[in-house]
Order: C-alpha cells, then sequence, then structure tokens
C-alpha cells in the first residue's frame, strides 16, 4: 500500500490536533483520542478508508496480543448494543412483533429465530434477542426460566455454527502456529460435525411446537401458566423495581434491523476482502472466504457497522445520539 507523502513532515501534527481540538469542543478525552488516531491512520494509508481501519486495527494488535482485533470487534458490538437501546429500536420492534404474535408457542419460536438472526456474537445476541422478546413472553405467560433458556441456548450454538461470527474468529485462533493449516478453512469444514449446536437448536424448535417442558422447567411454567408467576415464585423480589421506561419513543423496527444488516454485510466484505476477492487476481467468493483473515475482517466489518449506526442514528435526530457530543457519550 502507498504510503502518503504527508508522512514524516509537518502534517504529522495534525492528528493531535484534531485530538486537542475535539476534546476542548465536547470535553470528552477518549472518544476524541480515538478519533485521533483515525485521522493518523486515515492520513498514513493515503486517505484510503479500509486501509485506514487495517493500519488502526493492526496497531491496536500489536498493542493487545493476536486478539486485538476480536477485542475491537467485541468493542464495536457492544457499542452498536448500547446505541440501539438508547434509540429506543428494540422496544418498537418488540411493539411490531407483539402484534404479530398471539400464542405462547408462537412467542417461542420466534425468540429462536431471532436468535438466529443475530448470529453475530453470543453476548450481542443475548442482550438484543431477551431486550426484544421479554415483553412478548411475559405477556403469553412464559417463565423468565424459559425465556433464559431458549436465549442461552440459541445465542451460543448458533454462533459456534456461524461462518460470520466472533466465535469463528476465537476458534480459528486455537491451532497452534506450528500446525500447517488454516484454523478458519477447519472451522467451516467442522460445522456440520457439531452435533451440540445442530441438536440444540433441534430440540428448541422441538420444544416449542409440541409444548413440552421436564425437569424443573416444567415446574417454572406450571406457575407461570397456572398462578401467573413468571418469576418461579420469587415474583416479590421484583415488586419494588423501578419499570420506568427511559428508551426513546420515536424509534422505529427500522432502526434495529438497518445496522443488524449492515453488520452482518460489513462482515463479509470484510472477510472476503481479507481473503484477496478485490485483488484482482481472480480469486472466488468462496475461496476467498475460506482464505480470510477474520482477525482483521470481522473488525473492519464491526468499525463499518459502527460508522453506519452512528451516521444513521444521527441523521435520524430521533434518538438521543442527535448531537456529536450525545453520540460521544453514547459510545462510552
Amino acid at each position: 500500500m502507498e504510503i502518503t507523502p504527508f508522512f514524516g513532515t509537518a502534517w504529522a501534527l495534525f492528528p493531535p490536533i484534531v485530538a486537542i481540538i475535539l476534546a476542548l469542543l465536547t470535553k470528552e478525552v477518549y472518544s476524541s483520542l480515538f478519533i485521533g488516531i483515525l485521522v493518523g491512520a486515515l492520513m498514513y494509508s493515503n486517505f484510503n478508508p479500509v486501509g485506514m481501519v487495517e493500519h488502526t486495527i493492526t496497531i491496536i494488535s500489536s498493542r493487545l496480543g493476536d486478539n486485538g482485533g476480536i477485542i475491537v470487534f467485541l468493542i464495536c458490538l457492544g457499542i452498536i448494543v448500547s446505541l440501539m437501546q438508547a434509540s429506543g429500536c428494540s422496544k418498537a420492534f418488540g411493539e411490531w412483533a407483539a402484534n404479530r404474535i398471539k400464542t405462547k408457542r408462537s412467542s417461542l419460536l420466534f425468540t429462536t429465530f431471532l436468535g438466529l438472526f443475530f448470529c453475530i456474537d453470543d453476548y450481542f445476541n443475548s442482550l438484543t434477542t431477551a431486550n426484544i422478546m421479554r415483553p412478548i413472553t411475559d405477556k403469553h405467560k412464559v417463565s423468565r426460566a424459559r425465556l433464559a433458556y431458549n436465549v442461552d441456548c440459541t445465542a451460543a450454538p448458533i454462533c459456534i455454527i456461524a461462518p460470520i461470527s466472533s466465535w469463528a474468529a476465537a476458534v480459528a485462533s486455537y491451532i497452534p502456529p506450528e500446525v500447517d493449516a488454516d484454523g478458519y478453512a477447519l472451522f467451516l469444514q467442522a460445522i456440520p460435525f457439531n452435533m451440540y449446536a445442530l441438536l440444540t437448536l433441534t430440540m428448541l424448535f422441538t420444544l416449542a411446537i409440541i409444548r413440552f417442558d421436564f425437569g424443573p422447567m416444567r415446574g417454572y411454567e406450571y406457575l407461570a401458566e397456572k398462578k401467573g408467576d413468571i418469576y418461579g415464585g420469587t415474583g416479590n423480589m421484583y415488586a419494588n423495581i423501578s419499570t420506568v421506561d427511559n428508551s426513546n419513543p420515536l424509534g422505529k423496527a427500522l432502526d434495529m434491523l438497518l445496522p443488524v444488516i449492515v453488520l452482518i454485510g460489513g462482515c463479509i466484505f470484510g472477510l472476503i476482502y481479507t481473503g484477496g476477492f478485490f485483488d484482482g487476481t481472480g480469486v472466488g467468493f468462496i475461496e476467498a472466504f475460506s482464505a480470510c483473515d477474520a482477525y482483521m475482517g470481522l473488525p473492519i466489518g464491526g468499525l463499518i457497522a459502527l460508522a453506519f449506526t452512528i451516521i444513521y442514528y444521527f441523521l435520524r435526530k430521533s434518538s438521543p445520539c442527535s448531537s456529536l457530543y450525545s453520540v460521544f457519550l453514547t459510545v462510552l
């Protein structure tokens, strides 16, 4: 990659000047420093946006270790979740789903399907799915224990068999460097043999369809359906907990779907980019996907989605992120 002619000149002072000015204007140091880093990386990569992301991740990884890129990816996911919650889109999507879900069976099935959609990361999956579905499953007298079981048994299994996920990169990293094999390619080949994940997801759908519960779960569901106690006999513990909803009432379901779609698309782009799909060498999509660098590709997708989410919510002007300063506070 050609290095910008600004490198090694007085222009090297420009990124810290940007960081200092932003810190003075916003009174927010961390985000100002991060923007200064991005400006410096953009100049260093000759104003190539993808090169900026690559250099930023490479520098962070050199300080944090081999998994630095995955740490960046997880941080991006956490920020996106925070922005979603602040925008009120989770509540809006939940209300949209509530108008279409009429039975307990359909509420459990929709919870599982939603978990399959958020396959990027299990924490991202659990936080988003649980927050959206909790009011709906409460309405249909699904115990909180059953909801927790459904969310947890969807999040981890789908992430361990999804080619685009933080787990894919983590599992690929377990291959020792002395082994002459590509960790990500081995992960893809092992998906059909991951019986735990495949059977667990199959069991979730089966239990929801036939309305069957066993063991202690049967007791929790009995209390929820017959006694109206969704907390499994501990309902009094929650009597004094505030239920005030501080989310934005102007949020829309689309405000949640678009960032997730961009996140998935950005990760696909980042993975095939690192696999040489755009190098003009005739590398096919599948070949590029198999030869990708997940430590670089996933963070690229995460940063693309984060940038889109911030800009989208900023332009929508219907969330607490309607000003640049509040975006910084929400991100941190």
